[in-house]
């Protein structure tokens, strides 16, 4: 092992060990001697031993049904330790003074010295920047929040057992500390027992900021500002806002019948009351702190004669944020409402602040307020008093059935059987008229109400609650317009920004169709004042295509987005829905956004960020810091050295390469004939309904096939028996294609020279390096009809065949020859995660034949699925 990962492998030992610790106590030496035994078997096995693959089987095989569980979660949370040593040493001095992860902005400054771009350019680009960061109620997150909390306890210890100079007995403590965490998280429910509601969602979103992103901003931006300073001789202006959150949690109602108007209500009171409960906490600790008497005039004038100046400015500022509280609280509660003036702007809290900033600088004290006070004004600028702003989501059909219940009520005919043509003359004739829509007595059905309910929601409210109201399955300018029409005659007097999100192959092909459409129209040109966001998605255009064919049509679409804005002068923000798995369009974040079409975030970033991604990138601050890093030196990067334009020949190649992956694909998924019995009896997606993911059903359609499965629980199957089959059928095959058709010269040219293709590559690398044959075989083995295997046997041949095409066009010897860190992490997670498989191919088996299975089999089914989500970092 490369002695740079020397320290992470001696903590993961030690946590190992503790653990063992806590089992043997809890379960006696028996337990501890088979989980053992189990886990040499597997080291031994990945090494090639295939006498000792055989004892694992049997060694699992004849584990009596009680053992199950307690070495279910045995490596369950060997994997949640080495999850958590994994993700410390990324921050750790040890990993600091191996340089794993050189400073991200640093390494761009560099780079844009070099290749003499202008400091006035880079200035320009940085008061530019905008990254905003969507938290989504897409719940691939199973781990429990009282589990998360002591995750982050563990890994202070780490970090305090880091330090050379602790004595003895501080180092004793450490350690006797750990342990205790480690035998809490034991004797604990490792998931969860009931489904999230909604509700829950939104707490863990605001969990997110409250124990990391509320230290975390503000020291990125300090780190940001330093680097400015010694680069560009100037730092962030006081009011930058180069970072903000939104969440759809609480919002996001797309199949997800749980999400109602008045959850929306409640998620929007509750996140303006953590944002003052924090804010109050900033404030009591300013009061401390700024005791000064020394002030500038305007100051003085504020505070009037108090001796204390500061404190004088601060200390109502403190009381209206304890009135807010106890007003919100009261309409949480459905209690009766106090009278009292409570936060509602922004300003109220950004301009005391400013003017005390401003008086200790005049009067020779920058040191002070360049402490907490200007954390707390840049936290101002980015959380606002929503803390995050609330984006609605919402499918394209059900704003075109109240248009179409609406219109039949007026006896003027069904909206939804008229032409396209016909829908937007209608939509905009009634967006410039000055009378109003909605008949007094109409009473609509119960889902035409709720939209409509969700609507008045959205314009009872301030504009700085929401983000965008975005339309999944959006298809034409009407779905768009339809929205304007609905918000405008439930009475929002704001200018929302209404976001399609174009999902499926065809909608991303036709997107640009629908953007010019709509700025064609005069009304809709004027109303937008110049600003169009659109969303690309990921998975559903990847379920439905493949990835190499979506990954295509998402850059193109992108491309001519790009094209179609600058035509017609407008700015252009475009949205990425990225799950975590590269099945939904997940990649490590620079290298996702350094393939992205030229001038494509020109705009800034608004991506989503979701479910276990948000703890393994947002979730500790230290970790949060370098992630906010990697996204602005990213942003920066891609706009100041774009990438090249594609040449004509590999735009023709990549036609080629998308139109034969997505055939070879839907070949598979739609062609096949075993395929569904094939997926449902291979994987456990049957299973995976019981498991407690989310507030959304696993199905669009309940009835429905794999068609109407939801993108997370289609990728989430797959990962579990490691074929990971989504993330990479059709590619392969298609590159080989090409290298049969004399191509490989331009392939491998495209591989050098085009980030958007290498990035490709690169993903798909890390997805071989997550399968693993051997084991999708014994689930096949184990719990498949004989009939079906041959199609088993035939994917993993694919399989074979498509790793060697890549590594062939990418000239390289070996998976993930240039990530040595990202090859580490996957191996020293393998050793656990494949017991993992082996007893839930087990547990499928018993609880398949044995019909009613009973409450131990389940939830230790239940913990191997969060086990092997945890190994394979990637569950949707």
């Amino acid at each position: 092992m490369n002695e740079k990962y020397a320290p992470l492998k001696s903590n993961v030992k030690m946590l190992g060990h503790l653990l063992g610790n806590t089992i043997k106590e809890a379960h006696g030496e028996a337990i501890l001697e088979k989980v053992e035994t189990i886990r040499q078997l597997s080291k031994s096995a990945r090494g090639g031993n295939q006498a000792d693959r055989d004892a694992l089987i049997e060694e699992i095989k004849n584990l009596p049904n009680e053992q199950l569980t307690p070495v279910a979660r045995a490596f369950n949370q060997f994997l949640n330790l080495t999850n958590i040593a994994d993700q410390y040493h990324t921050i750790s001095r040890s990993c600091e003074a191996d340089v794993c992860e050189p400073d991200p902005v640093y390494s761009l400054f560099s780079k844009l010295s070099e290749e003499n771009i202008s400091k006035l350019d880079t200035a320009q680009a940085v008061r530019d920047l905008n990254i905003e960061l969507v938290l989504t109620a897409h719940p691939t997150e199973i781990t429990r929040r009282t589990m998360i909390n002591k995750l982050v306890k563990i890994n202070k210890c780490l970090s305090q057992l880091e330090l050379n100079e602790l004595s003895h007995s501080e180092r004793k403590k450490n350690e006797r500390r750990l342990e205790q965490l480690i035998a809490q998280s034991w004797h604990s429910d490792v998931i969860r027992k009931q489904r999230p509601t909604p509700l829950d969602e939104a707490k863990w979103g605001f969990a997110v900021v409250e124990n990391s992103l509320w230290e975390a901003v503000p020291e990125f931006l300090r780190e940001l500002d330093d680097r400015l300073e010694n680069y560009l001789g100037e730092g962030l202006p006081i009011d930058a806002r180069p970072v903000h959150f939104s969440s759809w949690m609480g919002g996001d109602r797309d199949g997800n019948p749980f999400v109602t108007h008045s959850i929306t209500r409640e998620v929007l009171l509750l996140s303006r009351w953590k944002a003052a409960d924090l804010y109050l906490g900033d404030f009591q600790e300013l009061i401390t702190e700024l005791s000064m008497v020394k002030c500038n005039d305007e100051v003085r004038e504020m505070a009037g004669d108090q001796h204390e100046p500061y404190r004088a400015i601060l200390k109502p500022i403190r009381v209206l944020l304890n009135n807010t509280l106890e007003v919100l609280d009261a309409k949480i509660n459905h209690q009766d409402v106090p009278n009292k003036p409570i936060l509602e702007h922004v300003d109220q809290l950004w301009d005391p602040l400013l003017a005390c900033y401003k008086s200790l600088h005049e009067c020779g004290m920058s040191v002070i307020a360049d402490g907490s006070l200007l954390d707390t004004l840049r936290r101002i600028k980015a959380f606002g008093v929503h803390l995050v702003r609330l984006d609605i989501r919402q499918e394209s059909t059900r704003h075109s059935d109240v248009i179409s219940e609406l219109t039949r009520y007026l006896g003027i005919g069904d909206y939804d059987q008229w032409s396209e043509q016909d829908k937007v003359s209608f939509l905009v004739n009634e967006l410039s008229s000055k009378r109003p829509l909605l008949p007094r007595d109409w009473q609509p059905s119960e889902q035409v109400q709720e939209v409509l309910d969700t609507c008045r929601i959205v314009a009872s409210q301030s504009r700085e609650a929401f983000g965008a109201y975005v339309i999944s399955m959006a298809r034409t300018a009407s779905d768009v317009l339809a929205v304007h029409l609905i918000l405008q005659e439930c009475g929002c007097k704001f200018r929302m920004d209404v976001c399609p999100l174009f999902e499926t192959l065809d909608d991303l092909n036709n997107s640009e169709a629908v953007i010019k459409q709509l700025l064609n129209i005069d009304w809709y040109r004027g109303y937008i004042q110049n600003h169009q966001m659109v969303m690309i998605g990921y998975s559903d255009s990847a379920k439905d295509a493949g990835v190499m064919s979506a990954g295509w049509a998402q850059y193109s679409a992108m491309e001519s987005l790009v094209k179609v804005s600058e035509e017609a002068g407008i700015e252009l923000t475009l949205f990425h829905g990225r799950g975590g798995t590269i099945g939904r369009g997940g990649a490590p974040a620079h290298a996702a956004l350094l393939s992205q079409p030229p001038k494509s975030l020109k705009g800034g970033l608004r991506v989503t960020e979701q479910g276990e991604m948000i703890r393994f990138k947002l979730g500790l601050p230290e970790i949060a810091v370098n992630s906010l890093g990697l996204y602005a030196s990213a942003i920066l990067e891609a706009n100041l050295l774009p990438p090249p334009e594609p040449k004509q020949d590999w735009r023709d190649l990549m036609d080629v390469l998308s139109e034969v992956s997505c055939e070879s694909y839907r070949q598979i998924v739609r062609g096949e004939p075993d395929f569904v019995p094939y997926f449902r009896q291979a994987t456990p997606e049957l299973e995976l309904g019981k498991l407690p993911l989310g507030s959304r059903p696993a199905k669009r359609n309940p009835n429905g096939g794999v068609e109407s499965l939801r993108a997370i629980p289609w990728i989430f199957s797959w990962s579990q028996n490691r074929l990971v089959l989504p993330a990479w059928l059709g590619a392969g095959e298609a590159i080989q294609y090409s290298i049969d058709k004399g191509h490989q010269e331009l392939l491998e040219d495209m591989c050098r020279e085009w980030p958007f293709f290498s990035t490709r590559l690169g993903m798909l690398e890390m997805v071989y390096s997550k399968c693993n044959l051997e084991i999708s075989r014994y689930y096949d083995e184990r719990l498949a009809d004989p009939s079906l295997l041959p199609l088993g046997d035939k994917l993993r041949a694919q399989l074979q065949k498509d790793i060697k095409a890549v590594l062939n066009v990418e000239n390289s010897d070996h998976l993930m020859q240039s990530d040595p860190w990202g090859q580490e992490s996957i191996r020293l997670r393998n050793i656990y995660v494949e017991p993992l498989n082996m007893l839930q191919a087990e547990l499928l088996y018993r609880t398949r034949q044995d019909g009613e299975a009973g409450e131990e089999l389940d939830e230790a089914l239940m913990v191997t699925i969060a086990g092997i989500a945890a190994g394979m970092r990637n569950t949707g």
